[in-house]
């Protein structure tokens, strides 16, 4: 069986295409194992680098010619343990990555042809446990950047309960702000800003403490870090960030001014949240601020989400079933790393 070569491998431009290049198990066997594996197969038992032993009715398991240990492609995955076959896998990693709005379990049950709905939501919360690695790093700490930290209430009206809103969740935001050169023909809109890469994460409250903590593992000290002035932001100078806190008196002609980009981001999540997924529960909701993440900072490269969901979901440790439904499986949140 011939390997594909992932950095040569052209982005599909359409389903067709796509099934071309992974028209079976085999074929997306072959691409995983050069992803996990891109200078040889190395056993986990012996180590020894070399062409392992390939069965065509089960391409998911490698066996080492050397000690004859079997491996198995999606152990350590975000696809451990499950009996969905690679190449769906494959189809609804191409959904999720080529979709630039994004996919609803209901889009991903019909557009796969699952018979059960649980099917496809437990899949696409195990794809987004692949979004999260806990190596990331902090955004900002670069020349000409600055970063605009706010947050926001998600939620809204509850049937049966009464007048007003319940149950809405703080969410809080950082964004690098970017400026496009002059004369361009871009610059003219935010006065030339434009987003860079975002962080997403439920708050306890907005204390000092909370907002604080998120701040310090999202933003590289050093940053010039705009917000408004909440008392919740005050310990920033302190601990090591250029802070600009602004006087809003509720004018929001200010907040156009000194965040508007932070601001865009929280419209177009809501807007991602109701129009797509339309609500989302809170025990769920830190999983679909990392896919907004990690759609939002990869929205110039669909080819690398794709490449990212399948080739960086090892040595991660995916919800099961019953963990979703109960509400037991905690998402990685910001501080324990969020997808660049």
């Amino acid at each position: 069986m011939d390997v594909l070569d992932r950095d040569k491998l052209p982005f599909p431009k359409s389903l067709p295409e796509f099934q071309r290049l992974f028209p079976d198990d085999g074929a997306c066997a072959s691409w995983l194992e050069k992803a996990r594996w891109p200078d040889g197969f190395a056993c986990p038992r012996c180590g020894v680098v070399g062409d392992p032993f390939r069965f065509t009715t089960r391409p998911v398991i490698l066996m080492c010619r050397s000690c004859r240990r079997q491996t198995g492609l999606m152990v350590g995955t975000a696809m451990e343990r499950s009996h969905i076959p690679l190449s769906v896998w494959f189809w609804a990693a191409y959904l999720v990555a080529s979709q630039t709005t994004g996919i609803s379990a209901v889009q991903l049950q019909r557009q796969l042809g699952l018979t059960r709905y649980e099917t496809a939501f437990g899949l696409l919360h195990k794809l987004r446990a692949a979004m999260v690695r806990p190596d990331q790093d902090r955004i900002g700490g670069q020349s000409g950047q600055h970063v605009e930290v706010d947050e926001t209430w998600i939620g809204g009206r509850t049937r049966g309960e009464g007048r007003g809103t319940h149950h809405k969740t703080l969410v809080v935001a950082a964004v690098e702000v970017r400026h496009r050169e002059p004369g361009t023909g871009q610059d003219r809109r935010r006065n030339g800003r434009y987003a860079g890469r975002v962080r997403l994460a439920i708050g306890a409250d907005r204390s000092a403490g909370a907002l604080g903590g998120f701040v310090q593992s999202a933003v590289e000290p050093g940053t010039l870090v705009i917000t408004d002035d909440w008392s919740g932001y005050s310990g920033l100078q302190g601990g090591g960030y250029d802070h600009h806190a602004i006087a809003q008196c509720g004018d929001p002609e200010v907040s156009e001014e000194f965040l508007p980009i932070v601001h865009l981001v929280f419209s177009n999540l809501k807007a991602w949240l109701n129009g797509i997924h339309h609500g989302v529960s809170t025990k769920h909701l830190q999983a679909y601020l990392n896919e907004f993440t990690f759609r939002f900072n990869r929205r110039f490269y669909p080819f690398n989400a794709f490449r990212s969901l399948l080739g960086i979901a090892s040595d991660i440790e995916a919800p099961t079933f019953a963990e979703l439904y109960s509400g037991q499986w905690t998402h990685h949140t910001i501080s324990s790393g969020c997808m660049p």
